[in-house]
């Protein structure tokens, strides 16, 4: 063999090692991909640590409140991955917004809502499911309180994995009853407030989708089916914002901003709809503009709700970073004031670090891990375009509005998912609805099939169950985990 030719080998070997180590080093890195987010997560946590032992200082329980803020971190994780998404997938579905943008909207909106109209009393986790002096000692409230913390978190992770949204609130209060009735027994729960957050199990979704469907069927009447759409959505679209405004006015007010401004319904009702006229009359010129030069067509209407889409997805995430952070940080402020105090207390006050690490916990989560349920959440269950997100937002808002004013609790996971299912089946039947009046003019030859029109379905029929049995299984399987883990606490106390 000549020495060119043993230099060619050479290389070539070379050349293949090369190409080998090349594809070792892709199949490694997809391999790792998957572990980056836990491995910021876990990163998250451990700064929250860092994070209460700086603002505790040397105290005799810092250690212990340490690890309850880690276990706090840890649920603002999750509340972020599995939360969240139901503000955000409408308008990701509907390509309204980009995942990316989604996210940072969401981030910046849910810490604003955290910091500036957070709960600052979270009464209702600490004392309205269990009354305190019920479990003996302050003690044994404690290890309730990180019972129910560690095991609503744990269930809303294992929710987020297999890609159900569930209520964040049901998980919390389930695990506090759980612990409750292991600590001291069944008649130490408020079984009246369980009866109506099972209650809200059926209301909630029920309510958002009749609202939903009923908004997308104005739309569809209104203008979708006019003969000049353009000149009927320069009629009505301007309405239809100036009400969206006017809702969610009334929704901050009463739901994101009610420890800075507390009015009453009827209040917040007056202000709501003197800000919805305004804007409905700014928006007349904007979407006149807007509107030349749009053929007449259902494309074209689309593109007018995509900025009122993207509007009403960051005031959700404002109103529930302030609304639903107390989820993450309700038990763990629950177990500094007693830990600090030694006493029970009828009003819980949550300090400053304690709602940073819940408010940055969401935004991290919702980064890291929000991406599968904005997915899942805006494409999987039923193909929506700006007009339906719209209808699932402003939905949102008003079942809420709607639920306060006759005093009912409801979860706004449940209203986001039952509204874009109310929206899904509408189009279902108004499919239906139309081929069958189609159908009276085509020949029999050219009918489609029974068996066809079955097989298309625009709601996966798939997410309705996994959604649903996550649903009702939420609070009961929160509350075993809970019990279970306040048992296997006291007795390692002991």
């Amino acid at each position: 063999m000549s020495g060119n030719d043993f230099e060619a080998d050479h290389l070539d070997t070379l050349d293949r090692d090369l190409g080998r180590f090349s594809t070792l080093e892709r199949a490694a890195s997809y391999t790792a991909r998957p572990m980056v987010a836990p491995g910021l997560g876990f990163i998250f946590i451990v700064l929250a640590g860092l994070i209460a032992l700086v603002s505790l200082g040397q105290t005799s329980n810092s250690l212990f409140i340490v690890v309850v803020a880690i276990f706090g971190a840890y649920m603002a994780l999750n509340i972020g991955a599995n939360d969240v998404a139901n503000n955000m997938g409408p308008a990701v579905g509907a390509n309204a917004l980009t995942m990316g943008g989604a996210i940072a909207i969401a981030a910046v909106f849910e810490s604003a809502g955290a910091f500036i109209g957070g709960a600052d009393v979270v009464s209702t986790i600490a004392t309205g499911i269990i009354a305190p002096e019920s479990m003996g000692t302050p003690e044994s409230f404690v290890w309730a309180m990180v019972a129910a913390l560690l095991s609503s978190a744990i269930w809303v992770n294992l929710a987020t994995w297999i890609g159900a949204p569930v209520s964040t609130t049901h998980s919390v209060v389930g695990g506090v009853m759980g612990a409750g009735i292991a600590a001291a027994g069944m008649s130490a729960i408020s079984w009246g407030t369980i009866g109506a957050i099972a209650a809200s199990w059926v209301i909630s979704p029920v309510l958002g989708g009749i609202i939903a469907a009923g908004f997308l069927w104005f739309i569809k009447a209104r203008i979708v089916y006019q003969p000049d759409k353009i000149a009927a959505a320069r009629r009505w679209v301007p309405v239809l914002v100036g009400f969206m405004a006017g809702t969610f006015a009334t929704y901050l007010v009463l739901k994101g901003m009610k420890n800075i401004y507390p009015l009453s319904i009827q209040s917040a009702l007056a202000a709501g709809f003197g800000i919805g006229v305004v804007i409905g009359f700014i928006m007349v010129p904007v979407i006149r503009r807007q509107s030349e030069g749009l053929e007449n067509r259902n494309k074209s209407i689309k593109v007018l709700f995509g900025i009122p889409l993207v509007v009403s997805a960051a005031l959700l995430s404002f109103a529930h970073g302030a609304n639903d952070v107390a989820n993450a940080v309700g038990p763990l402020a629950a177990i500094v004031q007693v830990s600090h105090t030694g006493m029970f207390a009828t009003e819980v006050t949550i300090p400053f670090w304690v709602m940073l690490i819940g408010a940055l916990g969401i935004s991290v989560g919702l980064f890291l891990f929000g991406p599968k349920l904005i997915r899942m959440v805006g494409s999987q269950i039923t193909k929506l375009n700006p007009m339906r997100a719209y209808c699932v937002a402003l939905s949102a808002a008003v079942t809420v509005i709607v639920a306060s004013w006759l005093g009912l609790p409801v979860s706004s996971t449940h209203i986001a998912v039952g509204a874009i299912f109310g929206v899904g089946f509408f189009r279902e039947w108004d499919a239906e609805r139309r081929l069958r009046k189609a159908h009276l003019d085509i020949p029999d030859e050219d009918r489609i099939a029974p068996e066809e029109r079955r097989r298309r379905k625009l709601v996966r029929r798939s997410h309705v169950l996994t959604i649903g049995a996550a649903w009702v299984i939420t609070l009961p399987a929160t509350g075993v985990v809970s019990a279970l883990l306040y048992v296997g606490l006291s007795i390692l106390v002991k």
